[in-house]
């Protein structure tokens, strides 16, 4: 690792880690725009999660449902991307993870659930659209029913993630931008980050100061902005990093 980068980041004290699709892989669970991608493999399958087209359609709900029956995600196990994160915490560094992921991997690798924002919410809880009562997604995948209905009023239920035309939640992006201000490094990992508004977290961060450090298979948006771009193996490098850190 450049030596450069080791003096930049060793002894940071408030880190900032904003992870995508990308720090799972390894995982075995895959991303969404890469080349073996769930999008670039089956493009049509983005419609499904597009809210009006949830709302509208049926099948689209039923294609969405059968996704997420046999989701990589259920199986899978954090890897040592999320176990170094994790373990930076335990070793008194103030870490704070800001993911775009809904598999909840970082909170299985020993992270404290109050130190992940979910921005995009979770998979492993379900909600209703229209009485909003909450249930465990396995509770209504074991059901097995193709296009779920809410148990309480008959509406249609949805997974507690964010679909394309649906705001992020104002309290948790709120405090996900005062986490990038006050950080000393901000790592942007295995995210396109070219989603909004969760990629401009990391102007948030660059603009208080903080170094920017991108880790990600294919360019992004931000590379511009960041002190250090790594297109090294995720599962590699962040051990390395945190490592780095906590010299």
């Amino acid at each position: 690792m450049d030596g450069k980068l080791i003096d930049r980041i060793r002894g940071a004290w408030r880190v900032a880690a904003l992870t995508g699709a990308g720090i799972s892989t390894a995982s075995g669970i895959p991303d969404y725009r890469g080349p073996e991608g769930v999008w670039t493999r089956t493009p049509s399958a983005v419609n499904a999660f597009t809210l009006e087209n949830f709302m509208a359609d049926a099948d689209v709900r039923r294609e969405f449902w059968r996704t997420y029956a046999g989701h990589a995600a259920w199986r899978a196990e954090p890897n040592a991307a999320h176990r170094a994160l994790a373990e930076l915490d335990g070793a008194g560094v103030a870490v704070r993870v800001l993911t775009q992921n809904v598999d909840g991997l970082h909170q299985r690798a020993g992270l404290a659930a109050r130190k992940v924002l979910e921005l995009h919410g979770t998979m492993h809880t379900t909600r209703c659209t229209g009485c909003a009562a909450g249930f465990p997604t396995a509770e209504i995948l074991e059901a097995g029913d193709d296009d779920p209905s809410c148990p309480r009023c008959g509406g249609i239920l949805k997974l507690d993630i964010v679909l394309f035309g649906q705001r992020l939640d104002g309290d948790i992006l709120g405090q996900a931008r005062n986490i990038a201000a006050a950080s000393e490094l901000f790592l942007a990992i295995g995210s396109s980050l070219q989603v909004e508004p969760a990629a401009s977290l990391c102007t948030v961060a660059v603009g208080a100061g903080a170094t920017l450090v991108v880790v990600n298979r294919d360019p992004t948006p931000y590379d511009d902005d960041a002190d250090f771009v790594l297109r090294d193996d995720i599962e590699a490098v962040v051990p390395e990093l945190c490592a780095a850190v906590n010299r």
